[in-house]
């Protein structure tokens, strides 16, 4: 079935057409460039200008991918939603780890676009938006060691009221803010950000939070560790570090409280990771479907087995809830004035359960040949267990998404 078939004519005939250049890009361009990645024993390789992952991230921004959502009178592709989730699936198909990152990179765009202030457009958005070389790449620095996934349950005490004391903060000096502390070294892209959006706690209240926006070529910032992954190990992460690190007043978002903008950008992110981690379900079904179909075992092919067709039908069918779910979850929080975060967290909740059982099925129909390193299946394996952790464990976000609902 065309998951876009009910669009008309006109609108069906550019999703195809970006649809196929995307799945050209993920085929050709993404998987080989995941698969180098993946056997690489050192994580901090991944910064150097020519590793394999500034390769393809060049590669993706050469074609706007990292822009897809921001309109094109700011420089971006303006893809509609449904293009968005269309691009994001393609590209999660290739590799979750790489099309995360991508998306972590234009969080500080979207932030931007949401203040609305035209100095900020021009001095960050804009020039994002309109690279080609991925020499402007976002990070949305939100964790801090001394705390996890509580700190996504927005809306009660453990996020407001903190038990652990923040580790990056602001103070007023004149008419800049001078930061202290660090954050966690799972900040998707910490590594090789030029910019990052960092919640902050401000001084003398320690209590307020905001959003500062601070480039990481200024005197006082740092790298810290990189973790070697278990999955999706092409998506750089890395710690930040900031010492009396001055950033103007002015790069401080002024949006509708922190809280909500916590809201808007989860929702962002959630819906998005839903919309990529349907490629990565997606991509397992389709390894074991083709498995299935040529492996022979005592003179006839599995897939003739009744119990595996009922396995691989289910997937099938898991692989369109997702996609309807997480389709639905991004359309609405591109297109509404208010976000909703408890459709987002189901999204990402479910497609991430989701596609790791079907990662799981399919490893199951592999039998031993699906746990030999270098195969696609084992790697997807990995890729979608992670997935489940990210942006907060789905155990977590799903009493942040109850607290809404109720």
């Amino acid at each position: 079935m065309d998951p876009y078939h009910e669009l008309n004519p006109q609108v069906s005939k550019q999703c195809e057409s970006l649809r196929d250049e995307a799945h050209r890009f993920a085929a050709e361009v993404m998987r080989p460039g995941a698969a180098a990645i993946d056997r690489l024993d050192d994580p901090r390789s991944l910064t150097a200008p020519d590793s394999p992952l500034m390769q393809v991230f060049k590669a993706a921004y050469g074609l706007g991918y990292h822009s897809a959502a921001i309109p094109t009178h700011l420089g971006g592709l303006g893809l509609s939603p449904v293009g968005v989730h269309m691009l994001l699936e393609e590209l999660g198909w290739g590799s979750a780890g790489i099309t995360l990152s991508l998306v972590a990179s234009s969080v500080p765009a979207m932030a931007m676009i949401a203040d609305g202030r035209p100095e900020l457009m021009e001095t960050f958005v804009r020039p994002f938006a309109e690279n080609r070389d991925a020499s402007w790449i976002g990070c949305w620095a939100l964790s801090e060691l001394r705390h996890g996934s509580d700190h996504f349950l927005v809306g009660s005490d453990e996020f407001r009221y903190p038990t652990s004391g923040a580790q990056l903060v602001a103070r007023v000096a004149g008419p800049d803010y001078l930061v202290n502390g660090s954050k966690a070294s799972w900040i998707t892209n910490g590594g090789i950000a030029t910019h990052a959006l960092c919640s902050v706690a401000i001084e003398p209240s320690k209590a307020a939070q905001g959003f500062l926006i601070i480039p990481l070529n200024l005197p006082g910032v740092s790298r810290g560790e990189q973790p070697r992954k278990m999955g999706q190990r092409e998506m750089n992460q890395g710690a930040l570090m900031f010492e009396d690190t001055r950033v103007p007043r002015h790069f401080m978002l002024k949006g509708e409280g922190f809280e909500l903008e916590v809201v808007r950008m989860l929702a962002y992110a959630h819906s998005c990771m839903g919309a990529v981690i349907t490629g990565t379900a997606r991509a397992a079904y389709e390894e074991a479907l083709e498995h299935a179909k040529r492996r022979r075992q005592g003179g006839r092919r599995i897939c003739d087995h009744q119990l595996v067709q009922e396995r691989l039908f289910e997937m099938f069918t898991e692989v369109e809830a997702c996609r309807a779910l997480s389709r639905a979850a991004l359309i609405h929080n591109l297109e509404a004035a208010t976000p909703s975060l408890e459709a987002a967290i189901a999204a990402k909740s479910y497609c991430t359960r989701t596609a790791f059982r079907i990662a799981d099925t399919a490893m199951q129909l592999f039998g031993a040949d699906g746990f030999t390193a270098g195969n696609l299946i084992e790697k997807l394996f990995r890729d979608a267990r992670l997935s489940t952790v990210e942006q907060g464990t789905n155990e977590v976000l799903a009493l942040a998404g109850a607290r809404r609902i109720l």
